[in-house]
């Protein structure tokens, strides 16, 4: 049996910055599903949302409460806002690097954005980040990371969580800690057809379900407008928010326009499906044409190097987009410290819900909200983890031995109560990304 002070379960960049505000005197045990980079934050393109000085913040404000149809936690929602400022220097301090234009920093706008205020390293800021963070935590003689370990259930005792059973190399292993937190990011992986990596099954959401953990909006899921189509099943290569906050068209078959493209996610989503639905078609067109091609060339480097790889040329034609599952709003209900409802058990990411995002989440927010809120909760549970100690009880292992047959049970409970919750999402979106 291993111990820790704090268990952290995923290494997106929830994960990777809680590990990182945690003081180097406390014992920090990290376990992912795959390589510590696998992970969604590492995929995201477009940016990350920041505010640009106190006249900004009004507009910030109201962008990202009427693209989560104004059922947004206002107090959350502020509280990131104010926070992004101090984030993005720490980010700094961790060297990353924004593109910058002489000395300013280089922003950009995305849809339903009122300005120009997402930060961005060319079209792979996620990356940037989450690397630069991983190199840090790896400089940590107070983190061990433990890659290809999968949670497969919380230790609970009297409402309060003690640690957490996971498999490794066919083994079922324990870890007890004094706190644990769960990143484990979306639920891409039980779809079919996603943008996240597959191995992201929404465990944590299933295991707190198990739990009766307090849930929130399991059926506020994402669906990106524009991923590149290919007949082939499994994740998605995104097409980011950003190119049509630069500028680009939505075509239908006819080589018209159908819809604003600067819309939130949500309406884009719906318009793109009604449009191959007339067209009896499984993709409508993204086009750039109009725009100059260095300029295409230089902006979006990794989206144009993978269209050329599928066949398309974006500075010469059209390229075929279709939507697909993409980001999940909802999770473990968690407030502004990023507790849940059982004692010593945080949630941060994706995986949780802290009401920033309402309905529909704003481009470029995610990255922002599982920073603020990692740290927040970091904050939190340092002021009394000392009082705490770690038990010695262990569960019963025998119950899980059997890797596919918890995968299986867990994917069902998950889709069950979206479908509980909402059958006519179930119905319209599952059956085409699912």
């Amino acid at each position: 049996m291993k111990k820790a002070d704090v268990v952290i379960v995923g290494t997106g960049v929830a994960g990777l910055f809680c590990a990182l505000n945690i003081p180097e005197n406390k014992n920090v045990f990290m376990i992912t599903k795959d390589s510590i980079e696998n992970n969604d934050s590492y995929l995201a393109q477009g940016g990350i949302s920041a505010l640009k000085n106190k006249q900004d913040y009004e507009s910030y404000f109201e962008d990202t409460m009427r693209a989560g149809h104004y059922e947004n936690d206002k107090k959350a929602v502020e509280v990131m806002i104010k926070s992004s400022q101090d984030i993005i220097k720490e980010l700094i301090n961790y060297g990353v690097e924004f593109d910058m234009e002489g000395d300013s920093f280089s922003y950009t706008r995305e849809g339903a954005h009122s300005d120009f205020r997402i930060l961005h390293h060319k079209d792979i800021t996620g990356k940037e980040i989450t690397s630069k963070l991983i190199m840090a935590v790896n400089k940590r003689k107070n983190i061990t990371v433990s890659e290809y370990s999968k949670m497969v259930d919380i230790i609970e005792e009297n409402n309060k969580c003690t640690g957490i059973v996971y498999r490794k190399n066919g083994k079922t292993e324990v870890v007890k800690s004094k706190v644990t937190i769960l990143a484990t990011g979306g639920i891409g992986g039980v779809f079919e057809n996603s943008t996240n990596f597959p191995h992201l099954t929404a465990d944590g959401i299933a295991v707190a379900l198990k739990h009766n953990i307090d849930i929130k909006d399991i059926n506020y899921i994402q669906i990106h407008p524009t991923t590149l189509y290919t007949k082939q099943k499994g994740r998605r290569f995104l097409i980011s928010e950003s190119v049509r906050g630069e500028g680009a068209y939505l075509l239908n078959k006819k080589g018209e326009r159908f819809v604003n493209e600067l819309l939130p996610r949500d309406i884009v989503s719906s318009a793109i499906l009604n449009q191959m639905e007339k067209d009896r078609s499984d993709y409508v067109y993204i086009s750039v044409t109009h725009l100059e091609p260095d300029f295409v060339k230089s902006k979006f480097p990794n989206i144009y190097e993978k269209c050329l790889e599928e066949g398309y040329d974006m500075t010469k034609e059209p390229i075929p987009v279709t939507p697909a599952q993409h980001y999940f709003m909802g999770g473990i209900k968690v407030d502004t410290e990023s507790r849940t409802s059982m004692k010593n058990l945080y949630a941060s990411g994706e995986v949780s819900c802290t009401g920033v995002h309402g309905a529909n989440r704003l481009a470029s927010n995610s990255l922002l909200e599982s920073l603020v809120f990692a740290k927040r909760g970091v904050i939190d549970f340092m002021s009394y983890i000392d009082d705490i100690e770690i038990s010695d009880f262990i569960p019963d292992l025998a119950i899980y031995e059997y890797d596919e047959k918890i995968d299986e049970e867990y994917k069902n409970i998950v889709l069950d109560e979206i479908k509980r919750k909402d059958v006519e999402f179930y119905d319209k979106w599952c059956k085409h990304v699912g």
